[in-house]
């Protein structure tokens, strides 16, 4: 029977939560290069910018189909947070980034095989309530999570800024800005919300 949310409900118009992590709950991430690439492959596909290779060629463009509201990378797993425009984007966006890393990071470190666990998750969003629980659960991840360099949270708070980024889908559920960071610090909450979110994540971190 296939793991909890391996098997994806597609459909337009839809928040999702994505996650994968390395298989054996081996690192997918070794060095600061290694989470640079994976951020430059979303911004690749993301950007409303054309990128091309080395060869002159433009890579796809899904910024059309699929919007990235937070993210944040961990050593042994990611997490990402999308709204769907269009049915097929996430599978598209998930496929091109996952193969592409997969690719860099056995070249590099000269391994062969499968570098993640399984196919990406993804658990979709239904409530607003829910979008908010999960965006804090993403930025509150990393253990020093005010200033990790790898996850949305430094966009929120406006320390800078990228176009392949759409968090205003996110802080448009608050009154300011400020009213985000607030929430992101409310202990209290995130503790009882945590118990609802490790369920929906089936024990995955």
């Amino acid at each position: 029977m296939p793991s909890r949310n391996v098997l994806k409900i597609d459909v337009s118009d839809s928040y999702y939560h994505i996650y994968a992590r390395g298989g054996s709950r081996h690192n997918i991430f070794l060095e600061p290069a290694d989470y640079q690439y994976f951020l430059e492959l979303l911004r690749r596909y993301l950007s409303p910018e054309d990128i091309r290779n080395n060869a002159g060629i433009s890579y796809a463009k899904l910024d059309n189909d699929i919007e990235l509201l937070a993210y944040c990378l961990m050593r042994n797993h990611f997490h990402l947070l999308v709204y769907q425009v269009n049915n097929g984007g996430m599978q598209r966006l998930m496929r091109g980034v996952m193969t592409a890393y997969s690719r860099y990071f056995n070249t590099k470190y000269r391994q062969s095989g499968s570098l993640f666990e399984s196919r990406y998750k993804a658990s979709r969003i239904t409530t607003d309530e829910y979008l908010m629980h999960i965006s804090r659960y993403i930025h509150l991840n990393p253990t020093r999570w005010r200033e990790y360099p790898y996850s949305s949270l430094q966009y929120y708070l406006r320390q800078s800024e990228i176009d392949w980024l759409q968090e205003e889908r996110i802080l448009d559920l608050f009154c300011l800005r400020q009213a985000y960071a607030e929430f992101v610090e409310d202990y209290e909450a995130v503790k009882e919300s945590l118990a609802l979110i490790k369920d929906e994540l089936a024990g995955e971190d």
